[in-house]
């Protein structure tokens, strides 16, 4: 008798291990020691243009992964229920500190944007957190309200309109390529959320001419637009960043150039070890090298998607909504960014996860890794649940009782 309860009392959840998927671990580890590399072969000629240390800009990096590290073992801490009670003031915290961009000497005014928080020693971009952020509040209000997001068109309209507040408030900034990543990884979760087919395309139809409307609005926007269909008519002018990754792009053909033989990132190339760090990739290390990125990026992605979809199996719905938002937002800016730089999209502030310099952006994917890799952990003690009590017989049947 005491042997069957000691047995029952190990399957409490508490008493069964949780462990985190070693292929997410590994592809991001692999991931973000390519992008240390390589920030550090594009940035030394900036920094030294700039007066500084060749390697100012790679031990920076180095210090926001080693952060972002320390973010991701907080949020691999942070047990699911806990951050699902939490989102709707998570969420508020998120409408305030787009607000506080805008209040003068709190935000800071970079190249025509405020987008920054002033924090001292660093100015951190507000809309990384708000994207987490909002993957959170999305995954909990859609197991809030699974039937009505499934069966009404009502049921879509408070994500809709949390999405275009957040828009808006991006917008006012601005910060029209976030934005546009906003409303893509909100549209994705809303419909892997079980939205029917109709609403999202009826969503999608209303949602394009406003965005439409809102990048024709800003002179800049509509040249960036022209330079990216031609940038060869204008190529010292607006085409000139895309010309130059272009070129750095043919010059690294199929094995590149070598690590560090860039010479586009000589002055060349702007922003060589931010936003455009793939065509450096590219001139060093050819059409290799930007297999091997997408590769990596693949692998990322698809474990957060694999392991959404066996939290889903395994009745953890939020925290599948979760992986699968990640898996959204990494996804889609990788190939936005990847896009921006071989010229088959226009031009957008996004950086590569992982990989392109930039602490905001380096922190919060760093926190959203943790978040996915603790899903993987409760999925991982759910499923040793199932599988023992499965191996417990059946208790017999007590006199006067009928075997089921």
């Amino acid at each position: 008798m005491n042997v069957l309860v000691d047995h029952w009392q190990a399957l409490r959840r508490d008493a069964l291990p949780g462990e985190y998927d070693p292929w997410l671990m590994v592809g991001t580890l692999l991931l973000a020691s390519f992008g240390l590399v390589m920030v550090a072969s594009a940035s030394m000629a900036i920094a030294e243009g700039d007066g500084a240390s060749p390697f100012y800009h790679v031990i920076r990096h180095s210090v926001f992964l080693t952060l972002g590290a320390g973010i991701a073992l907080v949020m691999m801490a942070i047990p699911l229920k806990r951050l699902d009670d939490a989102s709707r003031l998570l969420l508020l915290g998120a409408f305030l500190l787009l607000l506080a961009v805008l209040v003068p000497g709190v935000g800071r005014r970079i190249n025509g944007a405020t987008r920054w928080i002033n924090l001292g020693f660093m100015g951190f971009q507000v809309v990384e957190a708000v994207k987490l952020v909002l993957v959170i509040y999305l995954a909990s209000y859609m197991v809030r309200f699974t039937h009505q997001l499934r069966a009404t068109l009502f049921g879509m309209i408070k994500p809709v309109v949390v999405t275009g507040l957040i828009v808006l408030a991006l917008l006012a900034q601005p910060d029209f390529g976030s934005a546009v990543l906003i409303v893509a990884i909100a549209g994705g979760m809303i419909w892997l959320g079980g939205a029917r087919m109709r609403d999202v395309v009826g969503l999608a139809l209303c949602a394009t001419p406003v965005m439409a409307i809102a990048a024709l609005a800003e002179p800049y926007r509509v040249e960036r637009l022209k330079s990216f269909l031609d940038p060869w008519k204008d190529s010292l002018g607006d085409g000139y960043q895309l010309v130059q990754a272009l070129i750095a792009i043919g010059r690294g053909e199929w094995t590149g150039v070598g690590l560090g033989g860039s010479v586009q990132k000589l002055f060349y190339l702007p922003e060589a070890h931010t936003d455009f760090i793939l065509a450096v990739i590219a001139e060093e290390l050819g059409f290799a090298g930007i297999v091997l990125v997408l590769a990596l990026s693949a692998l990322v992605a698809g474990r957060c998607f694999a392991i959404g979809l066996r939290a889903m199996q395994a009745g953890l719905s939020f925290g599948a909504y979760c992986a699968f938002g990640v898996g959204l937002w990494l996804g889609i800016q990788s190939l936005v960014s990847i896009g921006v730089n071989l010229g088959v999209l226009p031009t957008k502030g996004l950086t590569l996860p992982l990989v392109s310099a930039g602490g905001s952006s380096i922190l919060m994917t760093c926190a959203a890794i943790g978040l996915v890799l603790r899903v993987s952990a409760e999925l991982h003690r759910r499923e040793g649940e199932i599988e023992s009590a499965a191996l417990v017989p059946a208790a017999p049947p007590l006199p006067g009782q009928v075997a089921a």
